[in-house]
């Protein structure tokens, strides 16, 4: 098939559009280079876009993968939030409906925010800050142009990916990525105290695993993508002691974030009955091969 992977030189579209090259098919990559990375494409076969949402590639295409957005949930600023996500989604939407593409996107736990775990789809979204509200926004939207086009167009909310991939984030990469890099350094990694707060830490294999089996349903829904199991910062701390064969105990500081979640953890009764999605790793196992890949 022909495939558009937008957002594909970032961290989750890379890896979607490798995966999706190596099963042969045709997939061109859509991406501004704002915030992706071409290191996260030098082993990429297919054709590279350089350029937004608002400037359409030549199609038709098959499938668009929507994996672009403003993924810095540290944002502030409503209009260039919900222009970037919002109206840049309706344009893709617009590609698919002339192509009569199936659309798979990327949506957000940030929608639920700090409601009682574990998260369920059908739990109504109160999302802490414009980016989660912009999701949710996109969430309408895609339910109303699958109303309308009677097109696929399946949402994935994602928890806390991490994985190969992530490196060029900085302080964005998940909280595994960066304590690690700081015990690397050989300093203390520091976490927001007192290091009980959980989250759904899911690895990037299952999330791309997620992402092809959406691809083959025909629906207007959303589905959690996550591991299903919430862990602590501190028990990430611990996993990476084990793996980096350190002993380092963790820094805690205050917390400057008012929307921060303080517990995440996805519900997968849908993501497994309907999608058949099935996480293959938990922390260890995610953190001892992201470790043992050399990305960590």
């Amino acid at each position: 098939m022909r495939i558009l992977v937008t957002g594909g030189a970032g961290f989750v579209g890379s890896n979607l559009a490798l995966a999706l090259a190596d099963e042969s098919h045709d997939v061109t990559v859509l991406d501004d280079f704002s915030a992706g990375n071409f290191v996260n494409l030098v082993k990429f076969k297919g054709d590279v876009i350089g350029a937004n949402c608002h400037t359409e590639p030549t199609g038709p295409f098959d499938i668009i993968f929507h994996q672009a957005s403003i993924t810095d949930t540290t944002v502030t600023d409503q209009h260039r939030m919900m222009v970037n996500n919002v109206e840049g989604f309706r344009q893709v939407l617009s590609w698919a409906a002339a192509w009569k593409a199936r659309v798979v996107w990327a949506s957000s736990a940030a929608v639920y925010g700090n409601m009682a775990p574990p998260m369920t789809e059908t739990s109504t979204p109160h999302p802490l800050n414009v980016y989660g509200y912009s999701k949710m926004v996109m969430e309408h939207v895609a339910r109303l142009w699958h109303k309308q086009t009677g097109l696929p167009c399946v949402g994935l909310r994602y928890f806390n990916v991490y994985g190969p991939g992530e490196q060029h984030k900085g302080k964005f990469a998940s909280m595994i990525f960066q304590l690690a890099q700081q015990m690397k350094a050989g300093h203390r990694p520091r976490i927001f105290r007192d290091g009980t707060q959980k989250r759904d830490f899911v690895w990037i294999d299952d999330v791309v695993q997620a992402n092809l089996k959406a691809a083959e349903i025909s629906s207007g829904e959303v589905f959690n993508v996550g591991s299903g199991m919430a862990e602590s910062f501190n028990a990430v701390v611990a996993a990476l002691n084990v793996v980096m064969h350190t002993n380092y105990e963790p820094e805690f500081i205050d917390n400057p974030y008012h929307f921060f979640q303080n517990h995440t953890e996805a519900n997968l009764e849908r993501s497994m009955r309907v999608l058949g999605y099935a996480p293959r790793a938990g922390l260890m196992e995610g953190v001892r091969e992201y470790y043992g890949s050399g990305s960590l």
